[in-house]
This record gives C-alpha cells, structure tokens and sequence, in this order.
C-alpha cells in the first residue's frame, strides 16, 4: 500500500457522510473516501457499468471469486 501524503479539501458536508458511511462500512473515513473515489474513478472511465458490474470486476482482478448470494443478482 502507498503511503503517499496530501489534502483533498471537501465540504463539510461531503466529510459527515464519509463518516456516517465509514462507520457503517466498518472503514476508516479516509479508507471510506479513498473507496469513493476509486469506484467514481472506474465508473467515469466505465459509463456503461453498474456499481456491482464494478465491484465485480474489481473482485475478479484480485481473484476473489463471487458468492452465491452475490452472483445470483
């Protein structure tokens, strides 16, 4: 993993539903945000793409093999 510094500046707003989001997804908030920004990143550069066609993807490129209950929807 890198550990490259910097700031991203977000509103005050933006910041409380990376926290609220961080706690549900058990992340930390600046893991949380990083997920955000990667999944908008490949969403961009992946228009025709859903969100689980994302993760999906994303799953398979570590070879982590879709769950039953995943791969049923």
């Amino acid at each position: 993993m890198e550990t490259a510094l910097g700031i991203v500046k977000i509103d005050d707003a933006l910041h409380e539903e990376v926290r609220r989001a961080s706690a549900v997804m058990c992340r930390s908030i600046n893991a949380q945000a990083e997920f955000w920004m990667k999944i908008g990143r490949l969403a961009e550069a992946n228009p025709a793409l859903s969100f689980n066609d994302i993760i999906s993807r994303e799953l398979a490129s570590v070879q982590v093999p879709e769950s039953d209950e995943r791969a049923a929807d």
